[in-house]
């Protein structure tokens, strides 16, 4: 250790804890020739209380950026998992809703998926794991992603020097 910093890199932790997570749910997703990022989406949307979304929201939601998401969603589309409509009372929202071949994709998934979380539950604890949420629930809700007005300002950026050609 240099000494340069006092606090474990908390980013990294958070990824390699996913990755570690990911682990158990990767080989699923992956006999259902489902990407993480498409699982996300169907996820997002089927837990979602109206059974469809915003795709501003399911851009936040499952942390895609929007040019990302936009051609996912048309491959999601064309393979039958979403159904994306516009909003009659204005254009330029679309909502997106999951195909009936994308629940039965829950419904078959639903029990594989909550028998790995039975796995995680038994290798931590189920105190560790609810009290994981509550602790990445404050987390997240104490930073939100768009307003850091109250954070700590950043330095100015070092210009780089440019070479100048003879």
């Amino acid at each position: 250790m240099t000494g340069e910093f006092e606090h474990r890199n908390l980013s990294l932790v958070l990824l390699q804890s996913r990755e570690a997570v990911m682990g158990l749910f990767r080989p699923l997703l992956n006999c259902y020739d489902i990407t993480e990022q498409q699982w996300r989406v169907i996820r997002a949307v089927n837990d979602s209380e109206s059974g469809e979304m915003e795709i501003g929201q399911v851009a936040r939601e499952c942390c895609i950026l929007s040019p990302s998401l936009s051609g996912m969603l048309e491959r999601m589309e064309a393979s039958g998992l979403i159904l994306r409509r516009r909003v009659a009372a204005d254009q330029r929202r679309v909502m997106v809703s999951l195909t009936p071949s994308s629940r039965a994709l829950c419904r078959k998934l639903g029990p594989l998926v909550e028998e790995r979380y039975r796995y995680l539950e038994d290798k931590v604890g189920r105190d560790t794991l609810a009290e994981i949420y509550r602790l990445l629930d404050v987390v997240r809700d104490a930073l939100p992603a768009e307003v850091l007005a109250d954070a700590p300002s950043l330095p100015a950026r070092p210009r780089r020097r440019r070479k100048v050609a003879d």
